[in-house]
């Protein structure tokens, strides 16, 4: 079996450093990388392409809300044609830069509070596939496993990935639970293995109650502002080399490469 693990990464923002990109990157098939709206600016987008390259880690747009203050995780609400241009635009800006250094652009996975809108919200869902479709239609929509997002990934004729997380609980809804709530970020390192192969084991997602929602998932996200993200992966890693499952970019997931 094979799977992706993907990590929103490179989200610092000047002399401010948020995560250990340098030990997370080799753990990881796919780098999420943040595009300067939530944060992250040109040399850190660059500096993280380059880090991506030497691990063999595949590249993907991050794009978010333009809110530096709040990490992204605040709810903007805009017209969806707004918020259409502001994916792509971020989408340009990390393909003229990974370009610029021998790199392509292969996916796109939405931060933060754009994310969880688009879970439920088809017109930001569809504002998200038509921005990504515009700036390239073979770049992988990274979707929520259950969303809206995979609904319009279908509807534009886009590829895409089933996402669930590493590092996140489920609420009988099938979404995230709030990041209110305390037990919402696994930082166990033990909890989060066990998340991540009853997932794929039960082709399900497994809620904080124990309930299953049949889902079919390709890849997995850990968050790298997390300050445990590298220690739970290290775990993840081990536990599905035990279990026969090999780590693989999205496009050797998908047979592009």
């Amino acid at each position: 079996m094979k799977v992706n693990i993907n990590a929103d990464i490179g989200e610092g923002y000047g002399k401010y450093s948020i995560g250990n990109d340098t030990e997370l990157m080799p753990l990881i098939g796919s780098a999420n990388v943040a595009c300067g709206m939530h944060a992250g600016d040109p040399t850190i987008m660059v500096r993280t392409v380059k880090l991506a390259l030497e691990n063999g880690v595949s590249i993907g747009a991050h794009p978010g809300f333009n809110d530096i203050w709040g990490f992204g995780r605040r709810q903007i609400r805009m017209r969806p044609t707004d918020l259409e241009y502001l994916v792509t635009y971020q989408i340009g800006a990390l393909r003229a830069l990974a370009g610029s250094n021998g790199a392509r652009v292969t996916h796109v996975k939405p931060h933060g509070a754009l994310n969880n809108m688009a879970h439920d919200d088809i017109d930001y869902a569809l504002a998200i596939g038509r921005g990504i479709k515009a700036a390239d239609r073979e770049l992988i929509y990274v979707a929520n496993a259950g969303s809206q997002m995979t609904r319009a990934a279908e509807q534009l004729g886009l590829r895409y990935a089933n996402e669930a997380y590493v590092d996140r609980i489920y609420d009988d809804n099938g979404k995230m639970a709030s990041r209110e709530r305390n037990d919402a970020v696994i930082s166990d390192p033990e909890q989060a293995a066990q998340q991540v192969l009853g997932i794929l084991q039960e082709k399900a997602l497994i809620t904080s109650s124990g309930k299953r929602i049949p889902a079919e998932v390709h890849t997995f996200c850990i968050h790298g502002d997390e300050p445990t993200a590298v220690q739970v992966m290290r775990k993840v890693r081990e536990s599905l080399a035990a279990a026969g499952i090999e780590v693989v970019s999205l496009p050797t997931l998908f047979g592009l490469n």
